[in-house]
């Protein structure tokens, strides 16, 4: 599928999702359903043996600057198992805390940690995440990183309702004064027991909802980085490397992949990264493109971000498309016992 057909289909998920319909589908339903069993008996398959629960990575990060004037960023996570860190055993590895010790590295500052994904969900498990992420107004997040939609497409749920449960989320913490980030979904292509024509099946179905949860995100105010294309090549050239001991999660490695990706985007979102690279640099193909575009380029490209940058116009919204260059993260500092 070219990046505007899929800039298309996108577009009308996305406008499904803003006008109350429902009946867009990311492929045929027949097709959906063999995907549906084939992912389903995979992780049957590679979760026997495992604990279905992520290691809590809760806590301070960023020791070294706890003497400073200046409190705490507050970072929380939302979103499913990838969000949660299911698949590693030690908390340091998750991508919370990779992203925490990261932004405290670059912020000079100490960052507080709180992680309310839970394995398993679907984009409809958002709005009860997001009560709890607002429960105290005194302690709206800074920063909301959120990786959720590979269990709404192994799940069948339409993506116009997936989307729209997404943007409510990000509405609701950019109204409560928090910077998002939204990691979109996965690509469900790499996950070795799905076979061929059903792994082709799988990654249109996984591009076509990121393309369309980023037009929902950054019409509400958010920034999307795309993670399916990132994973997807480094876990099928390696998949022993960085996939996790289930075959089916990422592993440590695979996770501070991601983290390194969404890490830049999160640092900018706070105006954290340096001026000079805010601006559009041609050499990497960065630029302003109308949203469903850019969410089609960056559903097939690793890493790239794409943030809101004009108002409306003849041809829609338009988008800042970005491929930020990863920075090496740092070694993560372990949360105090008892952290809250």
């Amino acid at each position: 599928m070219t990046s505007l057909s899929r800039a298309r289909v996108a577009r009308r998920i996305a406008a499904g999702a803003a006008y109350g319909g429902g009946g867009v589908g990311l492929v045929g339903a027949a097709a959906v359903g063999v995907v549906l069993a084939e992912v389903r008996m995979a992780k049957r398959h590679v979760g026997n043996g495992h604990s279905p629960h992520a290691p809590s990575a809760d806590g301070l990060y960023g020791y070294a600057y706890a003497g400073i004037a200046e409190p705490p960023l507050r970072l929380l996570m939302l979103g499913d198992s990838t969000a949660a860190g299911q698949g590693v055993h030690r908390a340091r590895q998750t991508p919370g805390a990779l992203i925490a010790s990261g932004l405290a590295a670059v912020a000079e500052r100490p960052v507080r940690l709180r992680n309310v994904a839970l394995p398993g969900a679907q984009s409809d498990d958002l709005d009860r995440q997001v009560v709890l992420a607002l429960a105290d107004p005194a302690q709206v997040p800074d920063v909301c990183v959120i990786m959720i939609g590979a269990n709404d497409v192994t799940h069948r749920m339409p993506p116009t309702r997936s989307v729209r449960h997404l943007s409510s989320a990000v509405r609701r913490l950019r109204t409560a004064g928090a910077e998002v980030v939204v990691g979109t979904c996965p690509d469900l292509g790499t996950v070795e027991q799905v076979q061929q024509p059903l792994r082709w099946l799988a990654r249109r179905a996984s591009r076509q909802l990121a393309a369309a949860q980023t037009i929902g995100t950054v019409e509400q105010g958010g920034r999307t980085v795309s993670l399916g294309d990132l994973l997807g090549p480094e876990f099928e050239a390696n998949p022993r490397e960085l996939f996790g001991p289930d075959n089916y999660h990422p592993s440590a490695e695979g996770y501070a992949t991601a983290a390194m990706a969404v890490l830049p985007t999160v640092c900018a979102a706070l105006g954290l990264w340096p001026a000079e690279e805010e601006r559009p640099d041609v050499s990497r193909r960065e630029g302003f493109l109308p949203v469903a575009r850019a969410a089609a380029e960056a559903a097939s490209e690793p890493g790239t971000e794409v943030a809101a940058a004009m108002p409306t116009g003849p041809r829609g919204p338009w988008a800042l498309l970005k491929r930020r260059r990863r920075r090496r993260l740092p070694a993560t500092d372990p949360a105090p016992a008892g952290s809250p």
